[in-house]
């Protein structure tokens, strides 16, 4: 039975210390079914000792999707109840699987301790439970379900008097955004963003006209009540959220907007069970202010994806030079959305000209950016309660490297402004360092609970106990080797487990031995051996123990306070991370175009579209890899003169290539990176499309030819004079 469990909890052998009448389920069996109906809609991990179990039809489901074995545990109704179960201990890796198959799980421990149960009702009563937490694709904050490498966005969209908005927001990095949109820009934006959910009202999901695009999203849709939408009560939870007077600072937003975001924030609520993440204030992605880029030329550009299904041979894989998590999220974002200004593409390209030429500077970034841990993460999983020694760890050794970058940035001459911002994004940490670096072991365990995080030298309390806990152990095997002289047993042991606690054990051949000497009480028979205790070995045991627990408490307090030091300076450790990040990307890029020779584009606010000597990333860079014939360069003129160009040639001929190279370059230069030409010249682009090949869409009872109608009429309803077709 695990120490949490009273004496009085069924144990997962099934062997109930109180009995039910028959018919009647047991006073477990019970609970379970009053928290389950609470969460129909989710499997329920209901902890027992050192198990999640599931009962009814949660452990059917579950045991089908895990391949673990169905058990019964008593009746119900005059039926078996199935039960299967995993442990505690590995339960991630069962979670991350069940999240994938599309399950939602909430998390069922226990809310009180035995002792307090006993005193609440007496020997029998059992231990409250309650969920709480609920895991859901788009809320996952653990380090091993989560990519590194990428963002995993909950989104929610909501209709206002026929206006759409769109929020979404990275539960496990905090960061937060919105934008209005028409009902035929949703499946662009949904593909562009790739949201692990997507929260949206009943209404909403029953659109005919948006079925379509609903079927392709059928895994990641939470239908929700219309009343979770309402922009009045979103309102007030956004001002609550970030404890604000007026909405004014987050931007212009919609009532759409708003009812999206306030949505997210309730989802969270209920999800987190009151404990909220700490989310970055919304930024609102502005009208016209991104590229668009719709699903179907995203896909077929391969741009974060194959189209095989994958992030091999793709182009985010092909540029990605990034040595962060953060940066790399980050460059996925800036492909995803390309800029439409030029003043801010150019203060991204200032960044990579810089670090192109100066070689010293850009190693030594790369250098300490490895170095570099997830402080978003970290800071989520602290701010959640879920975090543990060595995400405090990770705040550590995340800041000292923000301030080697800072300082190497400091004394770079003449560094373009957005370089100077990351440098200054870097701030000054000195004194929550300090504590950190002499408060945390350098070996730390995975949970405060395990103890042995606080350095020695730290807390001289803590100290104390320790000593005293540790030299009981000391004291325990000179113990041992006296009772061996004394009873001239040279096999007897002094041995610990979480039943019997210490105890002396001798094999059955010697127990008759001990049985006959009155210090030594006898505790248990086993099949081979015999155990005893004795007065002193329980008096040095109860001084270990109270040692040990006073230790660990100690330990727990420490943990906390430091915890809450850090989220008191969140949001500034949160900016050093985002400048690691802005960091990383231009470093990153600036490596990118030397190993490639690509070249700085010219952004103008023109129509021009001039490519000289042009490649296809990706091509090339497969070509390298294969050691074949470099890619034959090739150029493009779409100028106002030239806006219009006909392509012919038989099949292989490069036709494709020569099109997705092109939109490929686009997509660069606008995202802020050098381009595989000689030179580039263009004129910044609102809206991209590309359709390449031919293929039919048969789940949606689309023909090939329909498929190239449906996506032409597209190009001719929304292209403009600014769009590269």
């Amino acid at each position: 039975m695990d120490a949490e469990t009273p004496d009085n909890a069924e144990t997962r052998d099934g062997k109930p210390a109180e009995d039910a009448a028959p018919g009647k389920p047991t006073p477990m069996i019970e609970q379970f079914l009053a928290i389950k109906a609470a969460h129909p809609d989710a499997l329920l991990f209901y902890r027992m000792g050192d198990f999640y179990e599931m009962f009814f039809d949660d452990a059917v489901k579950a045991s089908a999707a895990l391949d673990i074995t169905l058990t019964k545990r008593g009746k119900h109704g005059g039926d078996d109840i199935p039960m299967c179960g995993v442990p505690v201990h590995s339960a991630e890796g069962y979670l991350s699987r069940l999240i994938r198959r599309g399950f939602r799980v909430a998390i069922c421990e226990q809310v009180e301790s035995p002792e307090e149960a006993k005193k609440r009702g007496g020997s029998k009563t059992l231990v409250k439970r309650d969920v709480v937490r609920v895991v859901t694709p788009g809320t996952i904050t653990e380090e091993s379900l989560l990519e590194s490498r990428r963002h995993n966005y909950l989104a929610a969209l909501a209709e206002v008097r026929g206006a759409l908005g769109l929020a979404w927001v990275d539960v496990s990095t905090g960061d937060f955004h919105t934008q209005p949109l028409e009902a035929a820009a949703l499946g662009a934006v949904l593909a562009r963003l790739e949201p692990g959910e997507i929260l949206l009202s009943e209404k909403l999901a029953g659109e005919e006209t948006l079925r379509p695009l609903w079927s392709e999203w059928t895994a990641a849709l939470t239908p929700m009540p219309g009343s979770r939408f309402n922009s009045e009560n979103a309102k007030k939870r956004l001002e609550d959220a970030f404890d604000v007077a007026v909405l004014d600072g987050f931007g212009d937003l919609s009532r759409a907007e708003a009812a999206a975001a306030g949505a997210l924030i309730d989802y969270l609520d209920l999800t987190q069970k009151g404990e909220m993440p700490r989310l970055k204030p919304p930024g609102r992605v502005a009208d016209g202010a991104v590229m668009e880029i719709d699903a179907a030329t995203r896909r077929n550009l391969e741009l974060t994806r194959a189209l095989q299904g994958g992030r091999e041979g793709s182009l985010l894989a092909c540029i990605d030079r990034t040595v962060t998590g953060a940066g790399a999220r980050l460059l996925g974002d800036r492909l995803a959305m390309p800029l439409t200004a030029p003043a801010d593409i150019s203060a991204r390209l200032d960044m990579v000209d810089y670090l192109v030429s100066e070689t010293a500077l850009r190693d030594g970034l790369r250098a300490t950016l490895r170095e570099m841990p997830d402080i978003e993460r970290a800071l989520s999983r602290l701010t959640l309660g879920r975090g543990g020694p060595r995400d405090l760890a990770a705040v550590r050794d995340g800041l000292v490297a923000g301030g080697a970058l800072q300082a190497a940035l400091a004394t770079a001459p003449q560094i373009p402004e957005g370089l100077a911002a990351c440098r200054d994004g870097f701030g000054a940490h000195g004194e929550i360092l300090k504590t950190l670096a002499s408060a945390l072991r350098d070996e730390l365990p995975l949970l405060a609970r395990d103890g042995g995080l606080v350095a020695a030298g730290y807390s001289d309390g803590l100290d104390e106990h320790r000593k005293l806990r540790d030299e009981g152990r000391k004291v325990i095997a000179g113990m041992e080797a006296d009772y061996r002289k004394t009873t001239g047993i040279n096999g007897l042991k002094i041995k610990h487990n979480n039943v019997l606690g210490y105890f002396v054990e001798v094999t059955d051949a010697h127990g008759e031995t001990l049985r006959g000497d009155d210090s030594f009480i006898h505790r248990q028979t086993m099949a081979k051996a015999v155990r005893f205790t004795t007065v002193a070995l329980s008096e040095l045991e109860d001084k270990i123990a109270r040692a040990a627990g006073k230790a660990l408490a100690l330990e727990l307090e420490i943990f906390e306070i430091l915890r809450q030091e850090v989220l008191a300076r969140a949001d500034v450790i949160s900016e050093a991370a985002e400048a690691a990040a802005r960091a990383d990307i231009a470093a990153g890029l600036a490596a990118l175009a030397v190993e490639r020779r690509y070249a700085r584009p010219k952004l103008t606010d023109g129509t021009e579209f001039l490519i000289d000597g042009g490649r296809h990333p990706v091509v090339e860079a497969a070509l390298q890899r294969d050691n074949a014939d470099g890619f034959v360069p090739n150029g493009c003129d779409l100028g106002p003169e030239k806006r219009l160009w006909l392509i012919t040639g038989p099949n292989m001929a490069g036709k494709s290539t020569f099109l997705r190279q092109n939109a490929l370059i686009a997509i660069l230069a606008q995202t802020g990176s050098f381009v595989p030409a000689e030179a580039a010249t263009i004129g910044v682009i609102d809206r991209l499309f590309s359709r390449v090949g031919a293929s039919d869409d048969l789940a949606r009872g689309r023909s090939t030819f329909m498929v190239e109608m449906v996506e032409t009429a597209a190009i001719l309803n929304q292209a403009t004079g600014r769009s590269l077709v």
